[in-house]
């Protein structure tokens, strides 16, 4: 297997991209973060599970909204990434370029996470006014549209109201941005609902290709999602995952988050690469079968 010696024009937490002229080239590598650091310790078939993900969703909604994949076929790679199609089957995506709008697009269809701890203080999240009396993992009445600053690598997202989106793109493509990001939500969460899946919240990113808006960077994975398996939800307490919160739970558990994050053990690892492959499975309908031969 012949690793990449190229480098990457971008390098981000978790993806590698490489310009290839017309189009950009983006490798899921098996890196895992967590509370915006790049932990030491890498998660077996992650990348590969990340992008065959993104490829199914694009896939799914390519009627809903345009999205910039091009291929995930290593046939289709470059020739100066021909050398490496091994290492890049499955985990490689070959992208149209777009004009990236600087806005992290969370949706959330119940209340956990940072969220929980705004209602909690407050009544709202993101400045959207709440019901009272939910509680850890409620379902919201309605899906809200709560976006962020996108940060840069190594630097906290920056939560933010739907005015401050306006005020950072406009009140058009914040528009877009919201009615686009929950309609996809919307979309998502009645299918993965079928498979037995809640998709507690998740994040989008777009882009404008053409002067359109665009689906771009990865859509509705176990990185950018909280799944939860729907037959043992329970109002009032923590999910288990299908996602990384296992690996925050046990960081949380064994680090002050002082210095640099601990080596993780083997069974944490395991555990969470097993918990991506059954996401990958439960969502697609298909056995996970990793595409890299040696």
């Amino acid at each position: 297997m012949a690793e990449m010696e190229l480098r990457p024009d971008s390098h981000g937490k978790v993806r590698d991209i490489y310009d290839c002229g017309d189009s950009l080239l983006m490798v899921a590598s098996d890196r895992i973060s967590a509370y915006d650091f790049i932990l030491p310790d890498e998660i077996p078939h992650k990348g590969e599970i990340l992008t065959r993900i993104s490829a199914f969703w694009f896939e799914r909604f390519a009627d809903l909204i345009p999205n910039h994949m091009i291929s995930c076929d290593v046939a289709d790679l470059p020739e100066e990434f021909k050398p490496y199609a091994d290492y890049l089957a499955g985990r490689s995506m070959l992208v149209k370029k777009a004009q990236t709008v600087p806005i992290e697009c969370i949706v959330r269809g119940y209340l956990t996470g940072s969220g929980k701890k705004t209602y909690d203080e407050d009544g709202t999240v993101c400045g959207i006014k709440l019901p009272d009396g939910l509680t850890e993992a409620s379902k919201l009445p309605e899906p809200i549209f709560t976006p962020s600053t996108k940060a840069e690598l190594g630097d906290h997202d920056e939560n933010i109201s739907f005015e401050r989106c306006c005020e950072i793109v406009g009140e058009d493509v914040a528009a877009q941005l919201r009615d686009a990001s929950l309609s996809i939500y919307k979309a998502a969460a009645d299918y993965a609902a079928e498979q037995g899946i809640i998709i507690a919240d998740t994040k989008f990113e777009f882009g404008f290709i053409d002067g359109r808006l665009t689906l771009i960077d990865e859509c509705l994975t176990p990185d950018s999602s909280r799944f939860w398996p729907a037959d043992s939800y329970e109002e009032g307490k923590v999910q288990p995952s299908y996602d990384k919160q296992y690996v925050r739970d046990w960081l949380r558990a064994n680090w002050d988050m002082t210095g640099e994050p601990p080596r993780i053990p083997a069974e944490v690892i395991e555990g969470t690469s097993k918990r991506y492959q059954e996401a990958y499975q439960i969502i697609t309908g298909s056995a996970f079968v990793p595409a890299r031969t040696k």
